[in-house]
């Protein structure tokens, strides 16, 4: 089965207004959890979790896609990023083609940064973009603007470096014409990838709680679906199709990485808080030291040092703390705060859930496995007369309404199943 890793980055120059990820503004929280000192971490953590998988008999495929996120990666120095993407390469190999991309803060690159990302092994950048409005980068408590987006995005392309760019919609304050600047300005830039995301309102936040002030008006839904529709329509005349519900790309130029979570691949995750999926595991593997697999599935809280009998598949998650996680590391234990067994009834949901977000489409042939049963026979055929699916046949592939009301659908099958 295809491996991936992501490698997570919590540190940030400064903390966005409406970011609710676990990242950090202190450059050193003490036990070798520094700026200067994190990739040797994240080194140390590959190691330790390759022995866990050599000592439980797990196999792995070389590796096929590379991705760190955060926070902001590139707060690292270039050469930092190259030597972890290189102890990778070490520790499980990798393909002879492999996708290796990093998250970048447009204010924390340049043209030099960039060159020794692309000779360490790096194939593509995705720019935290945005928005192209000055206003709105300064709701959004962004720092770097419009004109350093554009500069370095070129200075990757030129180097041959495949592009993303990240765009938000929904921003309190956004209008329409802001929006259409926004997604016009990503699409001069002619990245192969773009990806736009509905604002994400979290009550703890500092901007969550000035909407609940007043001080900034309410994000409404008609108005993001409406923002939706506009970006889908200028997107596909510049060419780009969408591939999953957020993500639009050239074809041919799909992230690879983020289709592996879609498609339910197997991949580590290193870092504070970072999440790992593993399957087809025997029911032999023990977990790391002070990890515990939980299973609640039928109302009781169940915890096992071993798989239980009809588990073979995990996700399991690092300590969220970076001081916390680098001391587990000191004591040379896989720092996983704990994992998750995943029965029938977890894969179907997540087979569901992950399967209609996704162009390529659901395949009920696998969904039926997964459940042991067909689903209601007249449901297909009821959600594509209400216009949510485009045909009453495998594979499931919403329409654009479908899109909008994704978790409809999701729910409408899985009560389907359940009947």
């Amino acid at each position: 089965m295809t491996f991936s890793l992501y490698i997570h980055v919590p540190f940030c120059l400064k903390r966005c207004g409406y970011c609710d990820f676990n990242t950090y503004t202190s450059m050193d929280m003490g036990e070798g959890a520094s700026v200067d000192h994190y990739a040797s971490m994240i080194i140390e953590e590959m190691a330790l979790l390759k022995r866990w998988q050599e000592e439980n008999g797990i196999a792995q495929e070389p590796i096929s896609t590379i991705f760190f996120g955060g926070g902001t990666p590139t707060v690292l120095k270039a050469i930092d990023l190259v030597r972890m993407v290189q102890t990778a390469a070490h520790e499980w190999g990798i393909i002879a083609d492999p996708e290796v991309t990093t998250e970048a803060n447009p204010d924390t690159v340049d043209a030099g940064y960039l060159r020794t990302l692309k000779a360490g092994g790096f194939t593509r950048i995705s720019f935290g973009m945005q928005s192209a409005v000055p206003h709105v980068l300064k709701t959004l408590d962004r720092t770097h603007t419009p004109e350093n987006v554009v500069t370095n995005v070129k200075a990757a392309q030129e180097l041959g470096l495949e592009c993303s760019v990240d765009l938000i919609y929904g921003t309190p304050g956004e209008s329409i014409e802001d929006w259409k600047t926004s997604v016009r300005s990503a699409s001069d830039m002619h990245p192969t990838h773009i990806s736009a995301y509905a604002l994400t309102l979290e009550p703890t936040t500092p901007m969550g709680r000035k909407v609940d002030y007043g001080i900034l008006p309410k994000p409404n839904d008609d108005d993001e679906a409406e923002k939706y529709e506009l970006a889908d329509s200028l997107f596909s005349e510049q060419g780009l199709q969408w591939y999953e519900i957020s993500n639009w790309a050239v074809p041919g130029h799909e992230c690879r990485h983020n289709l592996g979570y879609w498609r339910n691949v197997d991949w580590a995750g290193l870092g504070p808080g970072a999440h790992s999926h593993f399957s087809h595991l025997n029911p032999a593997t023990t977990l790391p030291q002070g990890a515990y697999a939980v299973d609640d599935h039928d109302g009781f809280t169940r915890q096992h040092r071993n798989l239980p009998p009809d588990c073979s598949s995990i996700r399991a998650w690092d300590i969220r703390h970076p001081r916390r996680w680098a001391h587990m590391i000191h004591q040379r234990s896989v720092p996983w705060q704990g994992a998750e067994t995943l029965n029938r009834d977890a894969a179907l949901e997540e087979a569901i859930m992950l399967g209609v977000r996704l162009r390529e489409g659901l395949d009920i042939e696998r969904v039926d496995a997964v459940a042991g049963h067909r689903p209601h026979t007249e449901i297909l055929g009821e959600l594509q007369a209400e216009g949510l699916i485009e045909s009453a046949s495998s594979p499931v592939v919403p329409t654009l309404k479908g899109r909008l009301l994704n978790d409809l659908i999701v729910e409408r099958l899985l009560d389907s199943y359940a009947r």
